[in-house]
């Protein structure tokens, strides 16, 4: 090794010692007759001195130091004189008094300052990730993931599952997202896909045997983006056998105790909260709630049919819902511009046709200019039904079920954050159950899987599959912290004909069925035991745990949100004589 320490190990235990440091340079001053550098690695800081007592000739060398050289030094650890000492760096109490220095290598002067208060924008950042990379804040969020993914492997490996790596270049099977297609050289005008997730290899590996299988799996997905995702991504994959929805819980729930043990400090109570999808929906308007704090959704579908208020009663009237919340204490908080904003994002966004508002007066009278559409009486019930007291600010939306979900979960999320209703550093952990086995397919009619197609329907449940697909639930269970899905996860189906009725209901047909999943059917066939599992979001645990405000932070080597990487500039063209190889033609648009 070319040093004998790290910037971050000396303490006051080394003084008198010989070291040899390497790294950047952090910063430096010149104080006339002396400069001194803060030189820096991933471990921390040393300070290092440069005097004439210990040669001119480096004293001199130094003078010609700047920000992100590479340099190595050696010198002696002395104690920082007195009132010199800096409390905030580990070795503050030190410093090395240089006898010799190295240049290892010179820095261009860099686009950014790794150690500036003041970032630039995300895409400088994300162009010259090297420099970013080096900053204190990613290195701690890196060191974070690296921690997370260890205690993960440790856990499982303690609970007898082997990690089994499944193959990155497969068949396409579309399960939701597109897939990324890889052109085949050897079989022209064949394609290889990249994995959306390994489900169905871990099926397979039930079916083999492997009943306890953990895997830190790679994931490609080309579908639009968000702050909380990547086209490419790190799942921690698992799959146990001869288990039932609660087992795969519990099994996770041990997780979330270990991690939030090891990595926060914090003692979780077990078991993790429950709530079903139904009721998710209905106190929080999205399967994902955040409830690191309260303010429910409060249903007036009732009362709205007895309104003069021509749109609360025809709403009401028509099969749909009037559905609230009441925002204690902010009448004064939310002027009408700020509610006109607020109008706009659930218009623009979620295609609500507006925003109803009462203020909580004095004496607890509610006030709106739609007021004068209801009676004195029919107010008083509504007040009476949201808990309404005075300086409460109360918000409605009238439409179908699902639009008024959408947009009552934007609003409450906007005023957790205006209103800073939640402590950010805490952590809030909950499963999501009882997810409806189909959705509605807005594109082609028909039915969509809610999860996936390989979900198993509840037992209780199996006979609607011919009935009333439409009230089948499915032994599906989501992770939530935060307000966030961390992971997701079934217990699969292990009959064959029940597969193939699934399949039906989804518009596959038989044929296409054997084409795309043919070698999971025959599989089924070969004594499949029951099985299920769940897939973690590496990066989403990453964002959470380490408080992250996007998921890009949480990756060495992110994407942004139009899926490109600005340091090597992926996506990009190919030669003609690889195209021909592949026998591929480019139609440029």
């Amino acid at each position: 090794m070319l040093r004998t320490h790290t910037c971050g190990e000396l303490l006051a235990d080394h003084v008198g010692q010989q070291v040899t440091l390497c790294g950047w340079v952090d910063t430096y001053r010149d104080h006339g007759g002396q400069l001194f550098v803060d030189l820096r690695d991933r471990y921390g800081k040393t300070q290092a001195v440069f005097t004439p007592e210990r040669g001119d000739e480096t004293l001199q060398q130094s003078k010609a130091l700047r920000s992100e050289d590479v340099i190595l030094i050696r010198g002696e650890v002395a104690g920082r004189p007195e009132g010199t000492v800096n409390p905030k760096l580990e070795t503050g109490e030190v410093e090395v008094r240089v006898r010799h220095l190295e240049i290892l290598n010179k820095s261009a002067p860099p686009p950014f300052q790794p150690g500036s208060v003041d970032l630039p924008g995300e895409d400088l950042r994300l162009k010259y990730r090297y420099i970013d990379l080096r900053r204190q804040k990613m290195q701690q969020t890196l060191l974070l993931r690296h921690r997370i993914i260890k205690s993960m492997r440790d856990y499982f490996d303690e609970q007898r599952f082997i990690e089994v790596e499944t193959p990155m270049l497969g068949r396409s099977t579309p399960e939701g997202a597109r897939d990324y297609l890889v052109p085949s050289r050897v079989v022209q005008g064949h394609f290889y896909a990249l994995p959306q997730s390994p489900q169905l290899y871990k099926q397979i590996l039930m079916v083999a045997g492997y009943d306890r299988y953990i895997q830190v799996a790679r994931c490609f997905r080309d579908e639009d983006l968000r702050a909380d995702r990547q086209p490419e991504f790190t799942q921690l994959d698992m799959e146990m056998s001869f288990v039932t929805a609660e087992d795969i819980i519990g099994m996770i729930d041990g997780l979330m105790v270990r991690l939030a043990k090891e990595i926060l400090g914090l003692e979780l109570k077990l078991p993790l909260p429950r709530m079903t999808y139904d009721e998710a929906m209905e106190r929080f308007g999205h399967d994902a709630p955040d409830l690191r704090f309260g303010m429910e959704l409060i249903d007036i579908t009732d009362l709205a049919k007895e309104a003069e208020f021509r749109v609360f009663r025809e709403v009401a009237q028509g099969g749909n819902r009037v559905r609230g919340m009441n925002v204690k204490g902010a009448a004064s908080r939310y002027s009408r511009k700020d509610i006109d904003e607020l109008t706009a994002l659930i218009v623009e966004n979620f295609g609500a046709k507006g925003l109803a508002w009462f203020k909580v007066e004095e004496g607890g009278t509610l006030a709106a200019p739609i007021a004068k559409n209801f009676s004195p009486e029919l107010l008083a019930k509504i007040a009476q039904r949201m808990g309404a007291e005075p300086g409460d600010f109360l918000v409605f939306v009238a439409d179908k079920f699902d639009v008024t979900c959408k947009a009552l979960y934007a609003l409450r999320k906007r005023f957790g954050v205006d209103l800073k209703l939640y402590d950010p550093n805490a952590m809030n952990f909950s499963w999501i159950v009882e997810f409806p086995m189909f959705a509605h397919d807005e594109e082609g009619g028909g039915w969509a899987a809610m999860h996936h197609p390989f979900t198993s329907p509840r037992p209780q449940d199996m006979a609607m599959l011919s009935t009333d697909p439409g009230k089948c639930r499915a032994v599906a269970y989501d992770l939530v912290i935060n307000g966030s899905e961390a992971g997701g996860g079934t217990i699969r189906i292990h009959d064959q004909q029940i597969q193939q009725q699934v399949f039906g209901l989804l518009g596959i047909d038989q044929e296409t069925a054997r084409e795309r999943f043919g070698f999971l059917l025959d599989a089924l066939q070969f004594g499949a035991p029951p099985h299920g599992g769940i897939a973690l979001g590496i990066d989403r645990v990453v964002m959470l745990f380490g408080k992250l405000e996007n998921i890009r932070d949480a990756i060495a080597f992110p994407k942004t949100q139009r899926a490109t990487d600005l340091m090597t500039g992926a996506p990009g063209e190919v030669d003609a004589k690889q195209l021909r190889e592949l026998n591929i033609k480019v139609n440029k648009p």
